[in-house]
């Protein structure tokens, strides 16, 4: 059975999340996931293996490493006191979670350009997205920030604070872990299409429930919100397949039924022309009044997925 302090860890993660952010001067285990992947990758290439089983290896062991130092560091911070692994709980969950810095990151480039004009804000673009945006112009701009608020809803605060709920702290950061090597390794080009492979798949597999859990979240926000959660729903379900992820369909579909805009569509990336296809077929261009909604969406949804998991959490403790 959980403690007491331990069923405080998600709504202290969250709070902490959204009063402090992601300040870029603290350390922050996610950069060292990084600094992980970059180190273990060419040894990994190294091994007289094929490619495929080199990269399945090289994501077991790092997932399995992220898991091992979480729950290692909560079992030394037990030892020497109750309150320590409550605290080392909390920073760990607080770690995984991005609400305040996607809310952030999305609001800066929506600002820079009114402020500072359309170069700038695809220049800042750039720094959150994966495709080109030199040639993006006011709408696809503000398209892609709205396309990426409803993906990271999932990726940056729904699933972490899923698995944190069902598995604790070691769980989220493992998770966080899968996240960060198919925002690293998991694409589909020449370089990565095989070592990538099994770690573009264990984050599908990842994503998979909470991705669907986020539209009833999303619907619920929209209408708090004022906005039509028939819509989300039907257009969540309708059209959520219809995207190249097996997951990010349905979040960014949720929000084009909630916010009446049309996302996703072809973008170019490295160059390369992708026809990807349009979700919310049936609505309209985006528009600065839909990136403000967006956000608002995004942390109420963030905030009645934090209650939901919660409960989730609480109703382990009381079966197990």
């Amino acid at each position: 059975m959980l403690s007491a302090g331990s069923l405080l860890v998600l709504p202290a993660a969250f709070l902490l999340d959204v009063s402090a952010g992601d300040p870029p001067r603290l350390p922050h285990p996610v950069r060292w996931m990084g600094k992980a992947i970059v180190f273990c990758e060419p040894r990994f290439r190294r091994l007289a293996l094929p490619t495929i089983l080199c990269g399945g290896l090289f994501t077991a062991c790092l997932v399995l490493a992220a898991w091992i130092l979480a729950a290692a560091l909560l079992a030394l911070s037990g030892r020497l006191h109750p309150f320590l692994r409550t605290a080392a709980e909390i920073l760990l969950v607080y770690y995984s979670i991005s609400t305040r810095s996607l809310a952030d990151a999305a609001a800066d480039v929506h600002r820079t350009i009114d402020g500072q004009g359309l170069h700038a804000a695809r220049k800042k673009l750039a720094m959150i997205v994966g495709r080109d945006v030199a040639h993006l112009d006011e709408f696809a701009v503000r398209r892609a920030l709205v396309e990426t608020l409803a993906e990271n809803l999932v990726d940056g605060v729904i699933s972490p604070l899923f698995y944190a709920a069902i598995g604790g702290a070691p769980l989220a950061v493992a998770y966080k872990m899968v996240n960060t090597l198919d925002s690293m390794v998991g694409y589909k080009n020449e370089t990565y299409r095989r070592f990538g492979k099994a770690a573009a798949r264990l984050d599908d597999a990842a994503n998979f429930l909470p991705a669907r859990l986020a539209v009833p979240v999303i619907a619920a926000a929209a209408r708090l919100l004022g906005l039509s959660a028939k819509a989300t729903l039907k257009t969540a379900f309708r059209e959520g397949s219809h995207h190249a992820s097996p997951n990010a369909g349905y979040p960014e579909a949720a929000f084009a039924g909630a916010l009446s805009v049309r996302l996703n569509g072809p973008n170019t990336y490295g160059g390369r022309q992708v026809a990807k296809p349009w979700v919310g077929i049936a609505f309209g261009e985006t528009h600065a009044p839909h990136v403000h909604r967006a956000c608002g969406l995004m942390w109420l949804s963030s905030l009645l997925f934090l209650m939901l998991a919660w409960g989730l959490e609480l109703g382990i403790a009381l079966l197990f």
